[in-house]
């Protein structure tokens, strides 16, 4: 797409009204475009509406009309999580008109740098750990998208020297053209979101487009122990920095020891930054980072890496390391009761979320699983559920899967709970139910495997629900 105010007198098609969507709206207004927002829910679900028609901006609700999408049409810009067989895309796409999501919009608004973060998991703890170490290094970064102020609204108010460090999912990076962020990290790659990509080459690609219009003078850091992100190198054209657990590095981000499958977790480790000149900076010793688990050791090589390559001093990285606390809803302490620890991990959405959770615990765990069945057959979980789980608790539409997986795990103690009258109070019985199995010195995990669709609106309804039947245990 063009700079927004090119498209001025013309007319624009926001589909879906939201936070991006009103947003997106108001800087096209702004720039003189003939805007229509439309979203399928009723009016009276959309109470975005009366703002943006004050501005003047036309607004449909409760559907999408058939003449919706015309020739006269020259930009459609849609949220991210409407699949692009929606009739109105589709009709714009068969018309050849281009279809993008806000951060196309935001990035040809924005005179910061951009750092994108993505993966299909520990994107918001990442993300969070660069602005927390941005700011600690004094390099004015700007955290937006999906975890702070909505894209287009911090793009407008983003200066040359700020850093703009952006979340991004596979749905917003699908609907990108021209973006091109500074510096790029691709976290991991697991079997997600296939329900709306229809395959895993549509969302390798779709998490690939990050790169895409790098240039030799950019940065992309890769995690070197993922096959799917260590094959994207060929096509990778800007300076790569990898980070690993696994391998010592002769440039980018390590850990020494590196970690063995199979070895003790009390081996004393570090994390180090191997610069282009050949000196190996340790950045801190991995038992004094915030917050546990060898994923989160791997998030936080991920975040030196773009740290450094913003221009952060490596000595000074130490302290937002050690600072740093979970995430609401990712491996976040919730309380002691009768001696088990409670755990919310609502965010785990997929069932490698769910094994990086599980392989952060020493203790016995009472797992509570399921939720929206997107087709996976769950076993990913077995060997886990083997190794590190006493008992499983299985909700939502997957919970006859995940019980069968537990019961081919060899566990006894597997409840299913079955849907109540309602969604919170089917996830507040199954937290009754796990405390029952719990004994002291164990540890009660919400961490599903799953989205949440099936019964909560968003994964955060989930966690929050989740603690509060903790706390009234």
């Amino acid at each position: 797409m063009n700079h927004p105010e090119s498209y001025r007198g013309q007319q624009v098609v926001v589909l879906g009204l939201a936070k991006s969507g009103v947003q997106v709206a108001k800087v096209l207004d702004r720039a003189g475009a003939k805007v229509t927002v439309n979203d399928k829910k009723e009016r009276d679900q959309c109470p975005e509406a009366s703002e943006l028609e004050a501005l003047g901006i036309s607004v449909v609700c409760g559907g999408h009309p058939d003449d919706l999408i015309h020739s006269g049409v020259k930009l459609v810009v849609k949220n991210p999580g409407i699949p692009y067989h929606a009739a109105p895309v589709q009709q714009a796409l068969a018309l050849g008109i281009e279809v993008v999501t806000e951060v196309e919009v935001a990035y040809h608004l924005c005179a910061a740098p951009m750092i994108g973060i993505t993966g299909s998991n520990g994107k918001t703890t990442t993300t969070t750990w660069v602005g927390k170490m941005l700011e600690h290094a004094g390099l004015n970064p700007i955290v937006a998208g999906n975890i702070g102020t909505p894209l287009c609204e911090a793009a407008e108010q983003a200066s040359p020297d700020n850093w703009m460090v952006v979340e991004l999912s596979s749905f917003q990076l699908k609907g990108t053209v021209d973006f091109r962020p500074r510096i790029a990290s691709l976290l991991n790659v697991a079997e997600t979101h296939l329900d709306y990509h229809g395959n895993m080459d549509d969302y390798v690609a779709s998490k690939a487009k990050l790169f895409a219009n790098q240039q030799p003078d950019d940065v992309a850091i890769l995690n070197w122990d993922d096959a799917v992100c260590r094959g994207l190198v060929p096509y990778i054209k800007g300076r790569l920095i990898p980070f690993s657990v696994t391998e010592k590095l002769d440039t980018g981000v390590y850990a020494d020891p590196p970690y063995v499958d199979g070895e003790e977790d009390d081996v004393k480790r570090q994390i180090i930054y191997a610069d282009e000149k050949g000196n190996h900076h340790t950045i801190i010793d991995i038992e004094n980072i915030g917050i546990a688990g060898r994923f989160n050791v791997e998030n936080a090589m991920a975040a030196v890496a773009i740290a450094v390559a913003a221009g952060a001093d490596p000595a000074v990285l130490a302290a937002p390391l050690a600072d740093f606390k979970a995430v609401e809803h990712r491996l976040e302490y919730v309380l002691e009761h009768n001696g088990s620890a409670y755990y919310n991990n609502s965010k785990a959405t997929n069932s490698k979320a769910t094994v990086m959770a599980l392989n952060s615990f020493k203790e016995p765990v009472v797992l509570i699983a399921g939720g929206l069945d997107r087709g996976s057959d769950m076993m990913e979980l077995l060997p886990l559920f083997q190794e590190r789980v006493k008992a499983v608790v299985a909700i939502g539409e997957t919970r006859t899967k995940i019980a069968k997986v537990a019961e081919l795990a060899g566990l006894k103690q597997i409840k299913v709970v079955d849907n109540e009258e309602d969604a919170a109070r089917t996830l507040t019985v199954a937290v009754q139910e796990a405390s029952k199995f719990a004994s002291a010195g164990d540890v009660v995990l919400l961490s599903p495997a799953c989205a949440s669709w099936d019964m909560f609106p968003s994964y955060e309804e989930r966690g929050r629900i989740f603690k509060e039947a903790a706390h009234n245990l």
